[in-house]
């Protein structure tokens, strides 16, 4: 299904705005790195800051054209577009309580289950993913993740 293009440009505005907001954020926390004066003449901040710059200057200039955009979600698919980043933060609250396993299948199973796979599919592909990065993290690469009050 396809919808015209709109000449407002209203969804690359939107768009335009959560890159500026994104660009301010990592820019104000690239400049909080403490660092040992000594290390490095210019220290670690320099490159997330520079990299804030550029994607604060590209998204004024995306602003200011946003070119011809698709018209704006709506109904259902605007909900399945909010539902995945509603699944990654709910997937980041439950990585210290629930553990890294099943945030990560909450994570995995839910998009999985958004973009059109059967419950099934889902809750399998869920389990095989979170399992499969356990064993990466945890037994190949020895990273602590936390275990949750599942496997505590």
């Amino acid at each position: 299904m396809t919808t015209p293009a709109t000449k407002d440009g209203v969804a690359g505005r939107i768009g335009a705005a959560a890159l500026l907001i994104l660009a301010l954020a990592f820019g104000l926390g690239g400049a909080t790195i403490h660092y040992a004066f000594a290390s490095d003449p210019l220290g670690p901040r320099v490159f997330p800051v520079a990299l804030a710059g550029a994607l604060a200057l590209l998204a004024l200039l995306y602003w200011r054209r946003p070119g011809g955009a698709e018209e704006f979600p709506h109904g259902v698919l605007l909900l399945r577009i909010l539902a995945v980043p509603g699944l990654v933060l709910l997937s980041v609250l439950l990585l210290e309580p629930a553990g890294f396993v099943v945030s990560i299948f909450v994570l995995t199973a839910g998009v999985a289950w958004i973009f059109g796979a059967s419950v099934r599919a889902s809750l399998i592909g869920g389990i095989g993913h979170a399992l499969l990065w356990w064993i990466v993290f945890v037994k190949l690469l020895a990273v602590y993740l936390p275990p949750g009050w599942l496997f505590a």
